[in-house]
């Protein structure tokens, strides 16, 4: 991938800017700043989200037959490194970044017809239903179980850590509809709304105090076999290509370096006169910038292919562990500053005055949510797996 930009490029990176500079409000960068998960306050990152689409920019990778950007992949470098650099809150969009790519796929044209636009306009929100409990990083095992009844099916079973369930109005489903002796066959993707009778939401809240998670209980819920995407029994392939964008979406390498910038900022001073310290920030920022460069050439894959495939486990890998170090490397410097609890003062709007330096508030709560990051989306484990059996011939 070439990243040297062309006269067409630096005119695309001067409009982005003028679109950050109208459209990105205080609040927003706010948001971001104080975000300590994945995604910002759900209502300010939603306007965002909400802006993009009326600018036609919400879906980068998406082709443009279906109201896509049909962006370059320098393209998509200029505007997320750009994007990064502003500080723009992350939304939640599992129907832009995974289902939506899915439904391109393997959906009918009805299906396309009806969910797509829906998916850029904001008009749904998905959540995923993949995880139980017992069946985490082994999704294979996951006993949901949708029985057919007519022209519907009746699903029983729950999910768990599924993200913003307690907001999403529609949820893209594995379920299990039929028993063999190979437990990835007999599985079944299905798209269908979260007000159906008999589903229940609870909330999980997480170690930093925010409710992102929530584990759905499915009751005799009744939704019709059109809702399936795909042939019944063959979710597992519909399943594998979903988590190559899934996978392939978590480096984010210019998140990445926004990141190591605030790092930076946190460690200006006593923390950097010492070279062991000085050291490590060193190492971090090379991996980085490796991350960023595997970044380019699985986007460039992307391209060449239309797809991630097993090269998307780099970036699951090396984003997720970039990112731990970082946040560790963090909490570190701000010494002890990092002790006070105060989730208040990570509320956009608040007025209260924090312990830590500003430039530190969310820094624990990142650190704590990132501890997760090589389990989620697939264990770094079973990623470098794919990648010994996929890619080196193992």
């Amino acid at each position: 991938m070439d990243v040297n930009m062309s006269a067409e490029d630096t005119a695309f990176r001067d409009e982005v800017r003028a679109f950050l500079a109208e459209n990105l409000t205080d609040e927003m960068r706010e948001a971001n700043h104080l975000n300590g998960g994945f995604f910002a306050d759900y209502e300010i990152s939603r306007r965002w989200f909400l802006a993009l689409s009326q600018k036609g920019w919400v879906a980068p990778s998406w082709p443009a037959e279906y109201g896509g950007c049909a962006w370059t992949p320098m393209q998509k470098y200029i505007y997320s490194t750009e994007a990064a650099k502003a500080g723009t809150p992350h939304y939640f969009a599992l129907g832009i970044s995974m289902v939506g790519p899915v439904i391109m796929r393997y959906a009918t044209e009805a299906q396309k017809a009806h969910y797509l636009p829906r998916i850029l306009s904001g008009e749904d929100v998905w959540c995923q239903g993949y995880s139980e409990p017992g069946s985490g990083s082994d999704l294979a095992s996951l006993q949901t179980r949708a029985v057919a009844d007519g022209d519907d099916y009746v699903i029983n079973g729950s999910k768990i850590w599924t993200s913003n369930a307690h907001r999403a109005n529609h949820i893209f489903c594995l379920v299990r509809t039929k028993d063999t002796e190979r437990r990835q066959e007999g599985i079944s993707f299905l798209l269908f709304p979260m007000d159906c009778p008999g589903i229940t939401v609870k909330p999980i809240i997480n170690i930093v105090g925010e409710h992102g998670f929530n584990q759905v209980f499915f009751d005799d819920v009744r939704v019709p076999q059109s809702c399936r995407l795909g042939a019944e029994n063959d979710g597992w392939t519909v399943a594998k290509y979903l988590l190559e964008f899934e996978r392939g979406g978590s480096a984010h390498a210019a998140t990445v370096a926004a990141s190591l910038a605030q790092l930076r900022n946190v460690a200006a001073g006593d923390a950097l006169e010492d070279p062991l310290f000085a050291q490590k920030i060193a190492g971090v920022a090379i991996k980085q910038l490796a991350a960023e460069f595997t970044e380019h050439r699985v986007i460039a894959d992307i391209t060449r292919q239309g797809r991630p495939g097993p090269a998307s486990s780099f970036m699951k890998v090396m984003g997720s562990e970039t990112n731990q170090a970082i946040t560790e490397l963090t909490v570190e410097a701000l010494n002890y500053y990092a002790a006070p609890f105060q989730p208040e003062a990570r509320k956009p709007g608040n007025n209260v005055k924090p312990i830590a330096p500003e430039v530190g508030v969310a820094a624990v709560a990142k650190y704590l949510f990132l501890r997760a990051a090589s389990i989620y989306s697939g264990s770094n484990e079973i990623q470098r797996n794919i990648m010994a059996k996929q890619i080196l011939g193992l």
